[in-house]
């Protein structure tokens, strides 16, 4: 890999955090100056900001025809948000689940899971489906702010927090203007950068742009998202730390995919690899994220551990199967046959006595 790519990727991934940042500070603080309750602006500015970098990756590479990583992107990042960020968050402290994630928000994440891998079934994600996944974005957002006011002033003040009202350099409308164009043009030309850097590679590495998009593209725009979580548990924000990965799941499904979908006037061919083997690991991802939260309500440290394990096994397969390498049919025999059937055994055992303790009290 030449110096010249390293520069371009690295480049392209601090303009993606950079511009995610001064974008949502930038319409954050002139929504707040147009009276916009800090409550809406959480649930929509902050929310969506933390997604921005995958968003802008997944439709600049629509536009520059490399559909593969717009797919691979979204699919990958989901995968590490709940492997690798809670993973790593739960380490830090046991990271508590709050009871509406429980009942709302991770059924909704697996509902937009179960429908995308659905509508890539027959290998194109159509126009008219991103179109309904971007209006379910719509419906979802106006719903949670709905709901949100309906809790009063105390989710205001938790959102204040959120926004950082204390700052003041920022307070004037030209200042936050240019925050929000600074921000654009960083995402999109980071975006840019981070796409020609990941193609070059994959094309040197020999293997797929799909693997490239899974595994480094899925990790540089997933970078919000580790940052955001891994300080809310340092801080003991650890109810934030979950909310923000399973908040972002659902935008990247719901929000990027759709918008992704719309700029390409023939839908988005989903490749053959992603059909049939990574749509089912993010699904399965989702899915064990119920019984996990369930269990005591809170990520433990050890499930952390077997989600950074997980984590790690699933990328190792990527790259076994990228290379065509021999000892690719043990290595999934040992992960189908021993080690997702001890991971079930092992959930199933604690939900049970989740349940008996709380039959007992």
């Amino acid at each position: 890999m030449s110096l010249s790519i390293v520069v371009m990727f690295v480049g392209g991934l601090v303009a993606l955090v950079l511009g995610a940042g001064w974008l949502v500070r930038g319409a954050a603080k002139l929504a707040l100056s147009f009276g916009i309750s800090p409550l809406v602006v959480g649930l929509t500015v902050v929310a969506f900001g933390t997604s921005a970098p995958e968003l802008a990756v997944s439709a600049g590479a629509v536009l520059d025809g490399k559909v593969d990583i717009a797919i691979g992107n979204v699919v990958g990042s989901n995968i590490l948000n709940v492997l690798f960020i809670l993973g790593a968050s739960a380490l830090i402290a046991p990271l508590v689940v709050h009871l509406q994630l429980i009942r709302q928000e991770v059924p909704i994440m697996i509902a937009a899971t179960v429908a995308l891998l659905l509508m890539m079934l027959d290998g194109v994600l159509a126009t008219w489906e991103a179109a309904v996944l971007l209006g379910a974005m719509v419906i979802y957002t106006v719903f949670l702010v709905w709901q949100s006011r309906r809790q009063g002033a105390s989710a205001d003040t938790e959102f204040e927090d959120e926004v950082d009202l204390s700052s003041t350099w920022d307070r004037h409308w030209a200042v936050q203007v240019g925050l929000i164009v600074a921000g654009l043009a960083a995402l999109v030309g980071g975006s840019h950068f981070l796409v020609e850097a990941a193609v070059t590679t994959a094309k040197q590495l020999g293997v797929s742009d799909v693997v490239i998009a899974l595994t480094i593209v899925a990790l540089g725009t997933s970078l919000p998202e580790v940052a955001t979580s891994i300080t809310a548990a340092l801080k003991g924000q650890r109810d934030m730390a979950v909310g923000n990965v399973v908040g972002s799941n659902t935008f990247n499904i719901l929000g990027c995919l759709g918008v992704s979908g719309i700029l390409s006037s023939s839908g988005l061919a989903v490749a053959e690899s992603v059909i049939h083997f990574d749509a089912w690991v993010m699904l399965a991802v989702a899915l064990a994220c119920l019984p996990i939260f369930i269990t005591g309500r809170e990520i433990a440290r050890w499930e952390g551990v077997v989600f950074l394990l997980y984590y790690a096994a699933y990328t190792a397969y990527l790259i076994l199967a990228s290379q065509a390498h021999d000892v690719l049919p043990q290595f999934s025999a040992v992960m189908l046959y021993f080690v997702v059937p001890l991971t079930v055994i092992t959930m199933a055992v604690s939900l049970f006595q989740h349940r008996r303790a709380g039959r007992a009290s």
